[in-house]
């Protein structure tokens, strides 16, 4: 078998070829961002081209790879690269360049299962009006036809370059290449860029403005042909084991509760890595926070260079033990894979992970090397747990929230090892994805209520004492009272003196609730709402729910993990209402820490006549459950 190539290919000659995209493509997706970048970058390299050095290659612009197979004699099967391709051929159409299937400039892209998008592509000015919207292909195309032309239109218009689209048409041709990559079945010849023969690809990747991602040319190191003497069978033996393997690990990270439960970097500065694997190679290279964009790769490129130095079974040819290399990479893989198979060491380490600062991965890993046995290795990480959480946390307070926060997660974690009998595993997936914060069991009752919060809150109230959610039925149920009260109050000439009482009292209570209701409804349909007569409801609202004395609203004996994301009012909510919401999540399968749904069902409680009310009781039942279950770390 031949081995695959890999070199630059100029517009202009991939203008030749004719692509079949296979159904496990997906459709086109590219938004007005990424075609706008690709132009942008296009034309900063046509109006400031690098200069050419004297002896070497004229400079061009690169884009990421295309990679294909001969699928017929004159036609490609396009692996990756679809994306880049469909919006190449946008941009030549927009430089009038028709795209069909017989005419000589440019051959066609024809799709296995989206028959109609080639020739929506082709004939896209014409028809998008009519079927843009008929599927999700045709939305993204033109819209990326609609961006490729006006950025055009706009460019035509400035003064400084009134022949914009010739300028950028010549660039676009002759100087962009794409990375032409062949896996090859030894079957077809190639044909060369005349200008660029076959070279080591590495020395030019950077020269693009939209380079390859470290993971993408650290697979390319590997995949190499290193020496011109290695057989093909070798060379491609060894390349199907590591992309074999590659691609075992990738897909075992893109699953979330695997990759959640190692990677701890959730905020608005996370690196989006495309290739999961990337963290992985980071992690080994201890890349820091502000390092340089190749940093990565780099490091591996001088390991790869200092093993062809000290390589003893090749010092002939100076060749690097790639199987050597790739063996750390995978025992790095299996040692973090350990930990998330081994029920124990998942929650022990996936807890040191989600708190921990700097690079808490990085620390277990050098620490697991350190401990040779699984037992030492536990024993440490109990003891790294107790340094970090070890305090009274009977002087916790609300705005030790960091602290907390710690605490009442250990405190969930524990609970399910606790149980020896459970497969169940703390979900750090959809703890970190949906942002769990520490909250009050019951309310703040000295915040103050402003805003569309007022609404909100009187809407939950509304929801507690009608049963319903819509608008129309809360309403039908307040007319209904009417009927009701009117009942209670009429009089029977013979009735019991008992019955009377309970009438009486029936009465009164519909009569309050008729009251209340009208408050509640007064606050969320009016457009101002009187501070007066809120305040005074919040405050009958808090003696009904018995939320006006204790317990001390800001001990950690008060707080609780909670969905910090949740359109609701929690901080105001009544501890009645955060019940409702809690037990309605749980039971619609939202994620709910184990130990919360316990503190909303009384679990800890050791009595159950109140159950819709969190009083001093319940609070000091709950605080000796925490320091119960965490005796071990605490003392």
């Amino acid at each position: 078998m031949s081995d695959d190539k890999l070199f630059p290919k100029s517009i202009n000659n991939l203008m030749k070829e004719k692509f079949f995209i296979p159904s496990y493509q997906r459709g086109y997706r590219w938004t007005e961002n990424e075609v706008t970048l690709l132009l942008e970058d296009i034309w900063d390299f046509a109006i400031n081209p690098p200069k050419q050095e004297e002896g070497k290659k004229r400079p061009f612009y690169c884009l990421q790879p295309v990679v294909v197979k001969r699928y017929n004699n004159d036609e490609w099967e396009v692996i990756d690269g679809q994306q880049r391709l469909t919006t190449i051929f946008l941009i030549l159409k927009n430089l009038e360049f028709p795209i069909d299937s017989t005419n000589k400039n440019i051959k066609r892209i024809y799709y296995e299962t989206r028959e109609d998008s080639e020739h929506f592509l082709n004939t896209i000015d014409k028809e998008v009006s009519q079927k843009t919207e008929e599927n999700i292909d045709f939305h993204h195309m033109a819209a990326a036809n609609k961006c490729i032309r006006e950025w055009f239109t706009d460019k035509a218009n400035t003064t400084e370059y009134p022949f914009a689209e010739a300028k950028f048409a010549q660039t676009f041709l002759t100087d962009t290449m794409v990375i032409w990559y062949i896996v090859n079945d030894g079957s077809e010849t190639v044909e060369i860029d005349d200008d660029y023969q076959s070279y080591d690809i590495f020395t030019r990747l950077n020269s693009g403005k939209i380079p390859l991602t470290n993971s993408e040319l650290i697979r390319a190191l590997f995949l190499k042909r290193w020496n011109a003497k290695e057989t093909a069978d070798n060379l491609r033996l060894r390349q199907l084991q590591i992309a074999s393997e590659w691609d075992i690990m990738e897909n075992k990270l893109q699953e979330d509760a695997f990759w959640y439960f190692i990677y701890n970097r959730n905020d608005g500065a996370d690196p989006k890595y495309a290739n999961r694997i990337e963290y992985i190679f980071d992690l080994m290279q201890e890349k820091a926070e502000g390092a340089e964009d190749k940093y990565t790769f780099n490091k591996f490129f001088t390991e790869f260079e200092k093993s062809r130095k000290t390589n003893k079974d090749n010092l002939k040819d100076k060749l690097p033990d790639t199987d050597q290399l790739w063996l750390e990479i995978k025992k790095y893989f299996q040692t973090i894979e350990e930990w998330y198979k081994n029920r124990e060491l998942y929650h022990l380490t996936g807890f040191i992970i989600t708190t921990g600062m700097g690079n808490p991965v990085l620390d277990l890993i050098k620490a697991r090397r350190t401990y040779k046995t699984k037992s030492d290795f536990k024993k440490h990480l109990v003891e790294k747990i107790n340094l970090q959480v070890r305090c009274n946390i009977r002087t916790l307070v609300y705005k030790d929230t960091l602290k907390i926060k710690t605490i009442l997660l250990l405190f969930n974690i524990e609970t399910l090892l606790s149980n020896t009998k459970s497969n169940m595993r703390f979900p750090f997936d959809s703890y970190k994805k949906e942002n769990w914060d520490i909250e009050h069991v019951r309310s703040q009752t000295d915040k103050s209520i402003t805003g569309t919060e007022r609404r909100e809150w009187a809407m939950d109230i509304m929801e507690y004492f009608t049963g319903e959610v819509d608008n129309d039925k809360q309403i039908s149920y307040f007319d209904s009272l009417e009927k009701r009260i009117t009942e209670a109050n009429t009089e029977e000439p013979d009735i019991h003196e008992t019955k009377k009482l309970i009438r009486a009292n029936e009465y009164k209570s519909l009569t309050d609730l008729y009251k209340t209701l009208s408050d509640l409804l007064n606050i969320i349909h009016s457009e101002n709402i009187n501070d007066h007569k809120f305040n005074e409801l919040y405050v009958k609202m808090r003696e009904f729910f018995r939320e006006n004395n204790e317990p001390d609203k800001c001990a950690i004996s008060n707080l609780s993990l909670l969905d910090a994301s949740t359109n609701r009012s929690y901080k105001n909510a009544f501890f009645p209402i955060k019940r409702k919401i809690i037990l309605e999540k749980d039971k619609k399968g939202t994620f709910i820490p184990i130990c919360t749904k316990n503190v909303f069902t009384k679990a800890y409680s050791k009595r159950f006549d109140e159950i819709m009310y969190w009083n001093k009781d319940d609070a000091d039942n709950y605080l000796i459950a925490i320091e119960e279950t965490l005796h071990e770390y605490l003392n």
